[in-house]
């Protein structure tokens, strides 16, 4: 029986789909053979010999410890696209009140009750106050065309903005479901110098590290609005503060508040509320769960951030599963080992990404639990698994 152990709250819609008989799962769980989670921090949590798998309910892994999970051969999954609907709805949101004042204006009206009866008055008076853009014809430059960032751009396209979209790695799939509305920009520059609002969608790296920054707010139309409902650590704040208060930004729109944006002129911070929807919880959660019985089961890797993806149909009796190194001569030194003792490979498959590499080997005939140790004997091969 496999064990998963939760680390946060997961939707029953995911837990509903382990089979009792096969999964037990729970926050007590001990030697888990994967892990559920959502926002708790995993840096500091010692992690047990048994542990093949870490599946984590949203997008964002800046929780998990990657690069150690993958020197241990434990594989972590994200779930790309099961919040994409609903932070694409806050971005929309973050357009238009970042356009029409209706944070300040609503802060407004709410002075206004011991007015009495002449609230109306007062309101027709000081709307003028409030007076702000419709974002229609105006230039949307959407940075990063993934899941969410598809949606925000064909949306915006659809609300009747013109749309520059940037990202030098766009896949084939996604570009299969861009709007032919949406006009490609082939760099950052291009983006920067038109949009009159621009939206981040990127994740956060040392390449994206500060890409807002007094060099890129520079190249900015004057009265430019900024949205990064992506990550904090994308916009660089020290830079973005004389930005704000010289207004060459009119506003800034973030998902993730601190002390030096808050309270600020022209800052509208959201409590992180980017995936905070029941929708977006019961479909990060069913597609986690599915990863992990899809590992635990098959070896298939469909979703990984620190391992190849590789996916391949069982067709023997036994499938041989190898997280190593990414090295030359490794799948010899296997193959080597099989064939030593008679035993016929079926089919198999290998990938590689970065450092590691992942090979699935199918045979016809039962592979012992030693011959398995065997392999893992191999320097460069880090874990062995027989399913």
């Amino acid at each position: 029986m496999f064990q998963i152990q939760t680390l946060n709250k997961i939707s029953p819609l995911g837990t509903d789909l382990l089979d009792r008989d096969r999964y037990r799962f729970g926050d007590e769980i001990e030697n888990p053979d994967a892990i559920l989670v959502r926002s708790a921090s995993m840096h500091e949590m010692e992690r047990p010999a048994s542990l093949k798998a870490i599946a984590r309910a949203g997008a964002g892994v800046n929780n998990i410890p990657l690069e150690d999970c993958a020197r241990e051969g434990i594989v972590v999954f994200n779930t790309p696209g099961a919040n994409a609907n609903a932070v694409k709805e806050l971005v929309l949101l973050g357009l238009l009140i970042s356009s029409r004042k209706i944070v300040p204006a609503m802060e407004w009206v709410n002075t206004l009750k011991e007015e009495g009866d002449n609230v109306l008055k007062v309101v027709e008076k000081g709307k003028s106050n409030y007076v702000g853009p419709e974002i229609k014809g105006k230039t949307l430059g959407v940075v990063g065309l993934g899941a969410i960032g598809i949606l925000v751009a064909n949306a915006a396209a659809e609300l009747g903005m013109k749309v520059l979209g940037y990202d030098p790695y766009l896949s084939v799939d996604a570009a299969w479901g861009l709007s032919h509305k949406v006009q490609h920009a082939t760099t950052l520059k291009e983006i920067y110098e038109n949009s009159d609002y621009i939206t981040l969608h990127v994740p956060y790296n040392n390449e994206t590290k500060y890409m807002i920054n007094s060099s890129s707010i520079a190249m900015m139309k004057n009265g430019v609005r900024i949205l990064n409902l992506a990550r904090g650590e994308l916009v660089n704040e020290d830079d973005l503060l004389p930005a704000l208060e010289e207004r060459k930004i009119a506003v800034y729109v973030t998902d993730f508040p601190s002390a030096k944006v808050i309270g600020q002129y022209g800052v509208i911070a959201f409590p992180h509320l980017g995936a905070s929807t029941p929708e977006s919880e019961d479909n990060c959660a069913k597609m986690a769960v599915e990863e992990i019985k899809t590992y635990l089961e098959t070896g298939n890797i469909v979703n990984s951030v620190n391992m190849p993806n590789a996916s391949m149909p069982k067709s023997g009796v036994s499938r041989l599963c190898v997280i190593h190194k990414n090295e030359s001569g490794v799948i010899s030194k296997v193959s080597g080992i099989l064939s030593e003792t008679g035993i016929n490979i079926e089919n198999m498959i290998n990938a590689s990404r970065g450092e590691f590499a992942y090979s699935m080997l199918d045979a016809v005939v039962p592979i012992s639990e030693e011959l398995a140790k065997k392999v893992e004997e191999i320097p460069e091969v880090i874990r062995t698994r027989l399913i």
